[in-house]
């Protein structure tokens, strides 16, 4: 690796990507390794499109779902999952299976591009669990605090913030412009820039943690306090399964979260202390992909845990069934048997709107 690094370190003053030791970043060389990563990156990519276009499709097709805060954060973590899914499996394929290498500028907005969308899912997650946390650390001031236009308004300026942070290497930060040696990880990326991100994810990470922290402490502590006080009322009884629901549901998204992102960055910060060997870069480009897999997951845990986009998915598949089943029927007949759809279910039925996190 020591010749890999002195390459990237004298070639670094040529602002071509084309001058760099490209050898060095292409660490996917068998036939194996290359169609693993494809498979896994497909079929991960694949179905985090199609789960996030649906969570997408069922909150924009309701008024009623698009006009709560709670649904607005669950958007913007889908639109940045399901770009996530696109311009990853697109720019990883392309480089580390097809050895495809672009020009200087069309690399560096690909690369801004998956790190945007990533930086924009993990601030869409802070977003959620201070949602969260202030709906359990102050209930009753919640709908005053947080309305609408506040979680548009924290929304712009938390997705202006993350595109400026993302494409900063094409902006100019990079190690062609600054002339100094590139990351043996991404190429034309500063090691400056890198642990710049590295600590801005961090600093996300321990935000969410904290917070969903404080609410399964939250919910551990009203359990207690129901469970000492015996109140056998149905309220009561109530209130404490959505407490231990809550505690298993954040509970499982903390550990997703951490065994998702935990191997990437760990990688990423020994890349900047010591050289890297081959091995260790093969393993951390499957390690990338298991971000792309907690974009995968986001939908299943946060989207599949609200009652109601349940009962929508519910009752579309439903919809749908009774559409095949009805197909070749008389039309007088179809007409007497038809159902309302999504759009005229009414909203105050057995589907809680609230989110369940």
């Amino acid at each position: 690796m020591g010749e890999c690094r002195a390459s990237s370190s004298e070639n670094s003053t040529k602002c071509s990507i084309r001058d760099l030791d490209i050898q060095c970043y292409l660490i996917l060389n068998s036939t194996i390794q290359k169609t693993s990563i494809a498979v896994l990156c497909i079929a991960a990519g694949s179905l985090c499109i199609l789960e996030n276009c649906v969570v997408l499709c069922m909150i924009w097709r309701s008024f009623h779902l698009r006009k709560k805060p709670s649904y607005l954060f669950l958007s913007s973590l889908a639109l940045a999952d399901l770009l996530a899914s696109l311009v990853f499996s697109y720019s990883f394929l392309d480089f580390h299976v097809f050895s495809k290498v672009s020009s200087q500028n069309i690399f560096l907005f690909k690369l801004s591009g998956v790190t945007a969308s990533f930086t924009a899912s993990l601030g869409s997650l802070l977003l959620m669990a201070f949602d969260r946390y202030i709906s359990i650390h102050k209930p009753s001031a919640y709908k005053a605090k947080v309305t609408r236009k506040r979680a548009i308004l924290a929304l712009t300026v938390m997705w202006f913030i993350t595109l400026f942070i993302s494409y900063l290497p094409l902006m100019g930060w990079n190690c062609c412009q600054l002339q100094s040696s590139c990351s043996e990880l991404f190429p034309l990326i500063n090691n400056s820039y890198l642990a710049s991100w590295i600590f801005l994810v961090v600093i996300l990470l321990i935000l969410i943690i904290y917070s969903y922290s404080h609410i399964l402490w939250k919910a551990h502590k009203h359990a207690v306090y129901m469970e000492r006080r015996q109140i056998q009322s149905e309220r009561g009884q109530a209130k404490m399964r959505l407490d231990i629901m809550l505690a298993k549901t954040l509970a499982l998204v903390l550990t997703v979260l951490v065994i998702c992102w935990s191997p990437a960055l760990i990688l990423m910060i020994h890349s900047l202390l010591s050289s890297l060997n081959k091995r260790i870069k093969t393993a951390f480009a499957f390690c990338c992909t298991l971000c792309l897999v907690n974009s995968m997951v986001n939908p299943m845990i946060y989207a599949w845990r609200s009652r109601e986009l349940r009962c929508k998915l519910i009752k579309g598949f439903q919809k749908i069934k009774q559409l095949l089943r009805l197909r070749g029927n008389d039309p007088e007949k179809e007409k007497a048997q038809k159902t309302p759809g999504l759009d005229t279910i009414d909203e105050e039925t057995v589907c809680d709107t609230e989110i369940s996190i």
